[in-house]
């Protein structure tokens, strides 16, 4: 079951990064960052080559790595050469990250899917490194499916559904048909993951299944992303703990 005790204090978004310091999210500074305050670090994991997962959040290296390409085609090789736009940091492996933070404050790991089938080999190697890490560690996706193969994998390690309210032109448009948004929304795809806690768009806060699983099931309710200060009066009425980014609590 989820530490709560471990995991609902502030919990920063990628780490606690700033663009403007040269901190760039998902990387060891902004983990050091996190650490240093004691806040929980949210962070996203996708594979590289051969499902070899890596700490990264989009698709392509694109936009934060001095290259171009898509992360799936990235080699060991890969992540020894190529480097942040500010030409400091590589890219962290889930096991750099996991010797980084090595148990100092709490890791709510997001698993990014593209809703095609779970990626078995990429999962099994998620799962084997958060049944091994010593420390509070949380795995979580939008995608149900590819957390119903994690409880097959990892049962133990606390898993989450992330969802929110799926309105206008998101990413999901091109990849996910209106009526599963809505369902995915409604929380409705989450029995087969049996997640013991929800992540939810704090923007859409509060809804009848957010309070329901919440206040009737008993589950604990993360909330994403909070930057503003009607995101934090909002995230401290409707939810447990708050993933923020862009200030300090």
């Amino acid at each position: 079951m989820l530490d709560r005790d471990a995991f609902f204090r502030p919990i920063a978004h990628r780490g606690l990064h700033n663009a403007k310091k040269g901190i760039i999210e998902n990387t060891r500074p902004a983990f050091e960052g996190a650490i240093a305050k004691g806040y929980g670090i949210e962070c996203d994991v996708r594979p590289a080559a051969g499902g070899l997962p890596i700490v990264f959040h989009d698709e392509t290296v694109n936009r934060l790595v001095a290259g171009k390409g898509h992360v799936r085609n990235l080699e060991v090789r890969d992540l020894k050469t190529l480097t942040y736009k500010n030409g400091r940091e590589r890219i962290l492996t889930f096991s750099d990250l996991l010797d980084l933070v090595a148990g100092k404050v709490p890791l709510l790991v997001e698993i990014k899917s593209e809703w095609d089938p779970p990626d078995r080999s990429f999962l099994s190697r998620v799962a084997k490194l958060a049944q091994g890490y010593k420390g509070p560690i949380a795995l979580m996706s939008f995608d149900p499916d590819v957390m119903a193969v994690v409880r097959e994998l990892a049962p133990k390690v606390p898993r989450g559904i992330v969802s929110g309210s799926y309105s206008g032109h998101g990413w999901w448009g091109k990849k996910l048909s209106k009526a599963r948004a809505q369902d995915l929304r409604d929380l409705l795809l989450s029995a087969p993951a049996d997640p013991q806690f929800y992540a939810y768009q704090v923007g859409a806060l509060p809804t009848p299944v957010t309070r329901y699983v919440r206040e009737v099931c008993g589950r604990a309710l993360f909330t994403w992303t909070v930057r503003t200060a009607k995101d934090r009066a909002r995230a401290a009425r409707w939810a447990d703990a708050a993933i923020f980014e862009g200030y300090e609590p």
